[in-house]
């Protein structure tokens, strides 16, 4: 499972993306899974749509890597492929249920902990 992100570099860099991701957004030590999901679909990965965006996220994952900035070794892998959308059921899935049990325990958290870490950025 993957979000495509839209951005204006004018108002977020590529880079804070990726500072967001690694951060607060999944663990980049869980090789082919994420919290309960088991799979290849839960693989972390990063999907640059540039080559500068390749070239960016190549090198802080090289810099995460030589700073040891996790506890175990990162997993994350910079990859290539096109994009599909989930079905219409997935779409704006914690809008449409807030209090559904898997958003409850693995979302909200994640959600409180980007406002935390990232103030200017939400809304």
């Amino acid at each position: 499972e993957a979000v495509r992100i839209v951005h204006d570099p004018r108002q977020v860099s590529y880079a804070t993306l990726l500072r967001v991701f690694f951060s607060v957004a999944h663990d980049p030590t869980q090789l082919d899974r994420q919290g309960p999901d088991v799979g290849r679909s839960y693989r972390s990965a990063i999907f640059p749509q540039t080559p500068e965006q390749r070239r960016v996220a190549t090198a802080y994952l090289a810099q995460l890597k030589g700073a040891r900035a996790f506890p175990r070794p990162i997993v994350t892998r910079i990859e290539s492929g096109p994009f599909f959308p989930a079905e219409a059921y997935h779409q704006d899935f914690y809008r449409r249920n807030p209090t559904h049990p898997y958003i409850v325990r693995w979302d909200k958290p994640k959600v409180a902990a980007f406002r935390a870490g990232f103030p200017s950025l939400s809304r």
